[in-house]
């Protein structure tokens, strides 16, 4: 008894990485669904942030006009809504490929990226 309270971490890892090596193809439809489910929220809480960011960019911007807050706080609330623009570019770059778009839906950039997957022309109907 005192092994397993002295190492139940280490005993409840391992029974979780041999459960997942054990679990073969039944997995498949499980994580593709969370996957999904994932890549939904994450779309839902970029757009409320930049809703929430750009409202505060306005405010933080007239107050640094007036002298009330400095620019630096400006600066870190619009750097901080670049990065999340860029997070799923992120994602997909350390992925290595485009498996994160095509197993879980559409990953989609929303820092202007003109182009599609397939590369044609999403921005112009010309």
């Amino acid at each position: 008894m005192k092994f397993l309270k002295n190492n139940l971490l280490s005993v409840a890892v391992m029974t979780a990485l041999f459960t997942v090596a054990m679990m073969g193809d039944a997995d498949a439809s499980v994580f593709t669904t969370a996957g999904a489910k994932l890549v939904s929220l994450f779309k839902n809480a970029k757009m409320i942030i930049f809703i929430i960011g750009g409202f505060g960019l306005i405010a933080l911007a007239f107050q640094a006009i007036f002298g009330k807050v400095k620019w630096a706080w400006f600066a870190a609330l619009a750097f901080g809504l670049a990065v999340v623009a860029a997070a799923s570019s992120i994602i997909t770059y350390a992925a290595n490929n485009n498996a994160v778009m095509s197993a879980s839906g559409d990953l989609e950039d929303t820092l202007g990226n003109s182009q599609g997957m397939d590369g044609e022309n999403m921005g112009s109907k010309y």
